[in-house]
């Protein structure tokens, strides 16, 4: 089976409406991770076979929890999940956050090759970014436990917005450990097409907040 036969399989599975050029670009964004990984390490996955459900269907799989106009990848690392939802998501403005400064010349790069005008790559740590403005989902795939992230980046959840957290096994200990100030909204399982692993996108929002 040919990459994009993959990709649009799985997007069909996950009952997600992504047009051909869409997932032309996000082949793109692959082969674009598969070239700068034998110099920058972006990724453990090597195979793009396994990419496109390990890490294009793995990301594409939160979509309908997480679509907002203005969305922050935390510790985006080579974009995911960030580069995948502003593809998808053309309408949302999508800042892609890392501290490394060789995964955001890749990602730089990767907006600029994809024409990702609704992206912006901030090369910063982000206990100590003060951005201008709030966002309303806050994301994060594999960037540190549930206290950690919240602690880091909890602050910079918009009034009535929404942290999301892309985990595997059910996180029962972490979110057990969540600090004061903020609350469980859900944790909703996801079945993501190719990927014998277990998937949940932990939900959480400031406690001062009500919940929707």
């Amino acid at each position: 089976m040919s990459l994009a036969e993959k990709l649009a399989r799985g997007v069909a599975e996950l009952r997600l409406d992504i047009a051909a050029d869409t997932q032309h670009k996000l082949l793109d964004y692959l082969a674009l991770i598969h070239k700068w990984n034998q110099v920058y390490n972006l990724t453990a996955v090597r195979e793009t076979q396994k990419m496109v459900s390990h890490h294009l269907l793995d990301c594409l799989a939160v979509i309908p929890h997480v679509g907002a106009r203005s969305i922050i990848d935390i510790g985006s690392g080579p974009g995911l999940p960030g580069i995948p939802l502003a593809l998808a998501l053309p309408q949302s403005r999508v800042t892609l956050l890392d501290s490394n400064h060789k995964k955001a010349a890749f990602l730089r790069q990767a907006v600029i090759e994809l024409g990702l005008g609704n992206v912006e790559v901030v090369c910063e740590r982000v206990e100590t970014w003060r951005p201008q403005h709030k966002f309303e989902v806050v994301i994060s795939r594999a960037f540190s436990g549930l206290p950690e992230f919240l602690a880091a980046a909890g602050r910079l959840c918009a009034g009535g917005g929404v942290i999301a957290a892309m985990k595997g096994v059910y996180p029962y200990e972490e979110i057990a450990q969540m600090p004061g100030g903020f609350k469980l909204r859900g944790v909703i399982p996801l079945t993501v097409p190719g990927l014998k692993a277990e998937r949940h996108l932990v939900l959480m929002h400031p406690a001062q907040q009500a919940a929707p």
